[in-house]
């Protein structure tokens, strides 16, 4: 049961350490969405080829800008479909952060737990860190949404074919943000079973 419960302790401080500093890394690079426009580039002097994180959009060998601020264009005069991917990104810029800050509050309730053996405690802990997971799904689903409707806005403005030769893809940032998701789920897994664990052992302790 020991053996266990130590294997267990290990598993969850390793999979919790590893979601937060890869969910960390995801949000502070630049590598969430790729556009390769190199077939275009032969012809011009000025770089068209991207990546964009969540906070910035950044051009290849030049500096990196800001994305608009979503909370401070409200009273703008824009179209619906602009208007939606502002609160789109204003979404997902909370969520992620927010997910941080779960894991960090999970983190040190589970860290408690561990020390106390406290049933209760872990179970809790557990469950904080599966609703930081689902929060962390949520972020990244909508930033796919928000992708989705800005390729979309941008087919409506330019046309389909003069986008025909630019490489779209998602990039290694995002990545790192689902593996983050999975390692959350799986620290979430490893609390709850750790407090299943203890409460056997307390169990069989007033049984004796």
């Amino acid at each position: 049961m020991k053996l266990t419960l130590s294997a267990l302790t290990v598993f969850v401080a390793v999979a919790g350490v590893l979601s937060f500093v890869l969910l960390v890394v995801a949000i502070g690079t630049d590598f969430w969405y790729i556009i390769d426009a190199s077939k275009w580039e032969y012809n011009s002097s000025i770089p068209l080829s991207s990546h964009s994180g969540i906070w910035r959009t950044c051009k290849f060998k030049s500096r990196c800008l800001p994305l608009l601020n979503s909370f401070g264009s409200i009273n703008m005069n824009i179209s619906d479909s602009e208007r939606q991917l502002l609160n789109m990104h204003g979404t997902f810029v909370v969520l992620l952060p927010l997910s941080l800050i779960l894991m960090l509050f999970g983190g040190m309730a589970g860290f408690l737990s561990i020390l106390a053996r406290a049933y209760m405690l872990l179970m809790m802990t557990g469950i904080l860190f599966l609703f930081g997971a689902l929060v962390t799904l949520a972020g990244v689903s909508v930033y796919v949404a928000y992708s989705a409707a800005a390729f979309k806005e941008a087919v409506c403005q330019v046309g389909r074919k003069a986008l025909q030769d630019i490489d779209i893809r998602f990039g290694w940032s995002l990545a790192l943000a689902w593996i983050s998701f999975i390692a959350e789920v799986l620290t979430s897994i490893g609390f709850l079973l750790a407090s299943r664990i203890v409460g056997l052992k307390r169990r069989q302790q007033q049984g004796i």
